[in-house]
């Protein structure tokens, strides 16, 4: 629908980014989402963005989810608002809320079942594979802002170097 409109090309991506995005994300850490789905979303979006003339198929992708401000599409990277959400929903259960009963009955479950996909456990996981290849500074920065931002430059500077 929203590629159906007569927004022009920016409108259209924030109503992707206001209206579309958020869907996506009220479903992360409630459904059981695998990395294979989440790139196909992303897959499917940029397929449909070539369908409707918005971006051609062989302009570089990486641009797609650039900000904006610094010269990209401003496009949002579902794999990286996954991995957001997780990250996000994952310091909430940990540090926000010790004392409520909810919470603590989620964490209690997460302990117990040992074959569930942990929030947890998969958040650990993202900070890890993010952490890895060039964190020397030991300035502790948020958790969904480091992610964001830590994403944000790995595809600029992809996106640069080709």
């Amino acid at each position: 629908m929203i590629l159906k409109s007569e927004l022009n090309a920016t409108n259209k991506i924030t109503a992707f980014g206001a209206l579309a995005v958020p869907v996506l994300k009220y479903s992360f850490g409630i459904i059981n989402w695998r990395n294979k789905e989440i790139k196909k979303i992303d897959r499917k979006t940029r397929k449909m963005l070539t369908v409707y003339k918005m971006h051609h198929p062989k302009a570089d992708i990486d641009r797609l989810y650039v900000k904006r401000k610094e010269g990209g599409r401003g496009l949002v990277q579902i794999e990286v608002a996954y991995k957001a959400e997780i990250i996000s929903i994952a310091e909430y259960c940990n540090t926000n809320y010790k004392g409520d009963q909810f919470v603590n009955i989620v964490k209690s479950h997460e302990r117990t079942e040992p074959n569930m996909n942990s929030i947890i456990k998969t958040a650990a996981k993202i900070t890890e594979e993010l952490s890895q290849p060039n964190e020397k500074s030991d300035a502790k920065q948020d958790g969904i802002q480091h992610t964001k931002a830590s994403l944000g430059e790995s595809l600029k500077k992809k996106w640069k170097t080709n």
